[in-house]
């Protein structure tokens, strides 16, 4: 049965948002960050930094329902 994920998506990665902004996302208990990449259609090699509830996390974490999870590219400077 699905549950909820919040996603907030930053920058370069606010196109893939499938909301306006932050958004409630159903997914199934134990996908991976990965899995949920794939969902949404973010290349992977444009992902540099994953939060989950304020903790840092790798692409291989598992999502259990009710998380936030907040997605960073590279960000570059000048």
């Amino acid at each position: 049965m699905p549950v909820t994920i919040e996603i907030k998506l930053f920058a370069t990665l606010k196109k893939y948002l499938p909301g306006d902004s932050a958004c409630r996302y159903p997914v199934e208990p134990g996908t991976s960050l990965s899995a949920l990449f794939h969902q949404l259609c973010i290349p992977e090699d444009e992902v540099k930094l994953i939060f989950v509830n304020g903790v840092k996390k790798d692409a291989s974490a598992l999502l259990h329902g009710g998380e936030r999870v907040g997605i960073f590219p590279p960000i570059g400077g000048g």
